[in-house]
C-alpha cells in the first residue's frame, strides 16, 4: 500500500469514527447521557487496572476464535450464523468430556476436553453445512434455527442430566475441580494457554487462506462455484470444510468459557461472543490484520460497560448500542467511498 492509498485509508477511517461520535450524540442525549463521558467511562472501566485488563483478555480470548474461524467459510461466501450455537455445542462437549474426571485430573484430561470441543463445533457447524449444501436450506436460516436447539439442550441438560445434586438452577452445573481449569496468566484472571490458542488460530487460519494452495481453491469456489465444479475443485466437499473448520474454533471459544471463565457449563455459556464476532467480521470487512484488534476493541467496551450503571446510572447495555453504531458508521462511509468511486468512473 503506497502512502497515498494509506492516507486515504486514515482519513476515511476518520470519518468513520467522526460519524460514530454524532450517532452516539444522538442516541446517549435522550438518554440523559453525556456522550464524551459515557464513551471515557467504558474505555476506562477496560483499562483502568490489571484486574481489568485480565477480564478484557479473557474476553478478546473467545471473541477472536469465533471471528477469525467467521473468516473461513466467508471465503467461500458463506454467513456462518450458526457460530453462537456451535460456541454453545464446543462448551457441551468439552464439559461431557471432564464430567468422568468430576474428582480432579491433569494436563491430559484438559487436552481431551479441548480436542472434544473442536468435535462438538465441527460437527454442529457440519450439521449446517449439509442442510446448505444437500438440502438447499440458506445457512442463515439453518445456522439461527440450530443456535435455538444448541440452547435447548444447553437448558435440558442442566436442569436435567446434569443438574447439581439437590439443585437445579440457572447458576449451571456443578463447578469444576480446580485441577481441570485452564492455567492463568500470573494473577490476572486470563489464561495464558487461552491466549497462546488464540495467537495460533490467527496464525493457523492468516496461512490456511494466503498460504496454501487450499484456501486459493477457496476463494475460487467462493467467486464462482460453477466455475469450480467444472475445474473439478470438489465445491462441495470445500464449503463443509470451511463449515467444519470454523465450527472447530468457535467449539474451542467454549471450551474457553468452560475451562478458564466459568469453571461449569451455563445457560449463557457464549455471552453472545458468536453473535459479536459476526459484527467483528463485518466492522473488519473480512480482513484477518484488523479482526484481532477490533476485537480488543469490542472487550474493552464489554468490560467497561460495567461501569455504566455504577458511575453513570445508565444501563449497561448501551455499551452494545455503541457497538453498532460503529458498525453502522463504517458502513455509512464505506457505502460513500464506493458511491463516489463508481461516480468518478462514470464520469
Amino acid at each position: 500500500m503506497n502512502r497515498d492509498s494509506l492516507l486515504a485509508q486514515i482519513g476515511w477511517l476518520a470519518l468513520a469514527l467522526l460519524l460514530a461520535l454524532v450517532l452516539t450524540v444522538i442516541v446517549a442525549w435522550p438518554a440523559g447521557a453525556p456522550p464524551l463521558q459515557t464513551i471515557y467511562v467504558l474505555f476506562k472501566g477496560g483499562v483502568s487496572s490489571w484486574a481489568k485488563v485480565g477480564r478484557v483478555l479473557a474476553g478478546w480470548v473467545p471473541l477472536t476464535l469465533c471471528s477469525v474461524g467467521l473468516l473461513i467459510p466467508f471465503t467461500a461466501r458463506l454467513w456462518n450464523i450458526g457460530v453462537e450455537g456451535q460456541v454453545i455445542m464446543g462448551a457441551i462437549f468439552a464439559t461431557a468430556a471432564l464430567r468422568p474426571f468430576e474428582g480432579g485430573g491433569g494436563t491430559g484430561v484438559i487436552i481431551l476436553a479441548l480436542a472434544a470441543s473442536v468435535a462438538g463445533g465441527a460437527l454442529w457447524a457440519l450439521l449446517a453445512g449439509l442442510l446448505r449444501v444437500f438440502g438447499r436450506v440458506h445457512e442463515i436460516f439453518s445456522g439461527l434455527g440450530l443456535n435455538f436447539v444448541a440452547l435447548g439442550v444447553t437448558l435440558w441438560l442442566i436442569f436435567g442430566p446434569w443438574k447439581r445434586p439437590g439443585v437445579a438452577s440457572m447458576s449451571g452445573t456443578k463447578p469444576l475441580d480446580i485441577s481441570l481449569w485452564l492455567p492463568r496468566l500470573g494473577g490476572l484472571s486470563v489464561s495464558w494457554v487461552g491466549l497462546a490458542l488464540a495467537c495460533a488460530a490467527v496464525l493457523l487460519v492468516y496461512i490456511l487462506l494466503h498460504r496454501t494452495k487450499w484456501g486459493l481453491k477457496m476463494r475460487a469456489v467462493g467467486e464462482n462455484p460453477k466455475a469450480a465444479t467444472l475445474f473439478a475443485l470438489g465445491p462441495r466437499r470445500r464449503l463443509l470444510q470451511a463449515f467444519m473448520l470454523c465450527g472447530g474454533l468457535a467449539g474451542l471459544a467454549g471450551a474457553t468459557q468452560v475451562l478458564s471463565v466459568y469453571h461449569r457449563l451455563l445457560p449463557n455459556i457464549s455471552s453472545g461472543y458468536g453473535y459479536t464476532a459476526l459484527l467483528v467480521g463485518m466492522m473488519a470487512s473480512f480482513r484477518l490484520s484488523l479482526v484481532p484488534f477490533i476485537c480488543l476493541f469490542f472487550a474493552i467496551l464489554n468490560v467497561g460497560s460495567i461501569q455504566l450503571p455504577l458511575q453513570l446510572n445508565l444501563d449497561s447495555s448501551l455499551s452494545g448500542v455503541i457497538q453498532g453504531i460503529m458498525v453502522l458508521s463504517l458502513f455509512i462511509v464505506q457505502g460513500l467511498r464506493l458511491w463516489l468511486k463508481q461516480r468518478k468512473e462514470n464520469d
